[in-house]
């Protein structure tokens, strides 16, 4: 396997913004429908992101609604929403001086760590897996003195500058072993807001939906079988940072975080959790991948199971949208279709 020393034309003074993700069911080009979807009497106080994913979406509210609840059972995820909108002060000056040290700390040579061990020469060149071990054991020991704010930062800014160089189709089930070139790992800062009023959860959506009220609820559930936590374990692994031993070709850690949503008892689950959401407005996101090719891409909950869910809910309007579905390049989705749900609360 050779490695390309690249660096395409950002510089490292770009910080990335939350979008700069590679996500699958990432929901950026839905975002104005499902503003425009949001009746004008609707209260614009509280805003509830109960998948929340890359945060694309509840991110893209803070300038309508008083206050933003992410939520999502992923540790990266939350470590990102902790990373641009968590609370608590941050020294820019601080967080470039820690990056400027570690940039130079890392074009030296380095000793083999635990992420290289296990990731490089397959998810990264040995090269980048040394440098993102090493950031990650600086982050971990914090002889820097980062408050807590600034280690999510610091640690948010690792996760996006991984991603943006992994090897892999834009998740971490397999990575390419043909056909490919390793890029140059360079470690670059998010662009986190000064201050939010945002509420960050990592709970089970189901049991969050009984504890909290909103105006309106966005909900964007995994529709088919394929585990997020399995998808993004490495992310996983890189931020909880427990070095468990890995297994298999991917080098996963062992199983958590098992979603009902991609299991057979996806329909009852999402119907507990529309009739225990408190909110004024539900919007539901819904992809039409039911026929599917791939049996691992395949709708866990049919159409009109959802539509007869959201209308015991109260007056529900269903919106097409045509919409480009992310593929890992196994499955074609011709004239693909987005769905948005959505329901006033009776």
């Amino acid at each position: 396997m050779k490695t390309n020393h690249y660096l395409d034309d950002d510089s490292l003074a770009k910080k990335f913004s939350i979008s700069n993700r590679r996500y699958i069911g990432g929901k950026s080009l839905l975002v104005q429908e499902i503003k425009k979807s949001i009746p004008s009497y609707i209260e614009k106080k509280v805003f509830c992101d109960i998948f929340a994913g890359t945060g694309i979406v509840g991110s893209s509210m803070f300038e309508d609604f008083d206050s933003i609840v992410f939520n999502d059972f992923l540790y990266s995820n939350e470590l990102i929403y902790k990373g641009f909108f968590g609370k608590g002060s941050f020294s820019n000056r601080k967080l470039v001086s820690f990056q400027d040290e570690m940039i130079a700390q890392t074009r030296s040579a380095l000793k083999e760590n635990y992420f290289s061990r296990n990731f490089g020469g397959r998810y990264f060149s040995k090269k980048s897996a040394k440098s993102i071990g090493f950031i990650r054991e600086a982050i971990a020991e914090n002889t820097f003195g980062l408050n807590k704010r600034e280690r999510d930062i610091a640690l948010a800014s690792l996760v996006y500058s991984c991603d943006r160089i992994a090897n892999t189709v834009g998740h971490y089930e397999a990575y390419r072993k043909t056909n490919f070139v390793f890029k140059e790992f360079e470690y670059r800062l998010i662009d986190p807001r000064v201050s939010t009023n945002a509420l960050i959860y990592r709970e089970d959506s189901n049991l969050l939906a009984r504890k909290i009220e909103s105006n309106v609820c966005y909900v964007d559930p995994p529709y088919n079988s394929r585990q997020y936590s399995r998808f993004y374990h490495l992310l996983e692994t890189l931020v909880k940072w427990e070095k468990p031993k890995l297994e298999g070709v991917a080098l996963k850690p062992p199983t958590e975080n098992v979603s009902s949503y991609s299991t057979t008892n996806a329909t009852s689950s999402l119907s507990d959790l529309v009739s225990s959401i408190k909110s004024d407005l539900i919007i539901v996101s819904y992809n039409n991948t039911y026929d599917s090719k791939s049996s691992s891409s395949k709708n866990k909950i049919e159409f009109d199971a959802l539509r007869d869910i959201m209308m015991s809910k109260g007056r529900t309007k269903v919106k097409q949208i045509s919409y480009k579905h992310f593929s890992a390049g196994n499955t074609s989705f011709a004239d693909h279709k987005e769905f948005l749900f959505v329901t006033e609360v009776r």
